[in-house]
C-alpha cells in the first residue's frame, strides 16, 4: 500500500493541489489544481478547462516530471499544518468524463516518492512532529 490509512483519508478530504512541472528550459511551473486519487491505478488524476492547451499538460507530455502537494492549515495557534508531497511519473491521458464539466484530457501522476507530514499523529504537539519520508 502507497499510503497510510490516515495518509489516504486525507487525500480523498481535500479538493485542491499543487502540481510542479518541469518546463523544456529546465524551470519549474507550478499550479494550482483539482485532483482525485484513483485508488485502482495507485495514480493521482488531475484535470482541468482548456487542458491539453495548458504549458502544465505539455511539460508531462514532454517529459513526465512532476510533484503534487497537497495541504492544508489545520490551525494558527499553535500553527500546525498537514502536507503530502508525492514526486513521480506523470503521463498525459484521455479519460472521457473523468472529471465531469472538464475536458478528456487529463494528467496520471504515479508516485515515486511520499513525503508526509502532521498526517498520521494528529495528537502530537507541532514542534514534535516529523516528516514520514519515503520511496514507494
Amino acid at each position: 500500500m502507497i499510503f497510510t490509512q490516515p495518509e489516504l483519508e486525507y487525500v480523498k478530504s481535500q479538493f485542491l493541489a499543487r502540481l510542479a512541472t518541469v518546463q523544456p528550459d529546465g524551470t519549474v511551473q507550478v499550479n494550482p489544481v483539482c485532483y482525485r486519487y484513483n485508488e485502482r491505478l495507485n495514480a493521482f488524476e488531475i484535470g482541468g478547462f482548456n487542458f491539453a492547451r495548458s504549458r502544465k499538460f505539455r511539460n508531462i507530455a514532454a517529459n513526465g516530471k512532476a510533484a503534487l502537494v497537497v495541504d492544508d492549515v489545520v490551525s494558527t495557534d499553535p500553527w500546525r499544518i498537514r502536507c503530502l508531497e508525492i514526486r513521480g511519473k506523470g503521463t498525459v491521458e484521455i479519460e472521457p468524463q473523468a472529471f465531469p464539466d472538464l475536458d478528456d484530457e487529463i494528467i496520471r501522476l504515479y508516485p515515486r516518492r511520499v513525503i508526509s507530514f502532521g498526517i498520521d499523529a494528529p495528537d502530537k504537539a507541532p514542534h514534535e512532529l516529523v516528516s514520514h519520508n519515503r520511496d514507494v
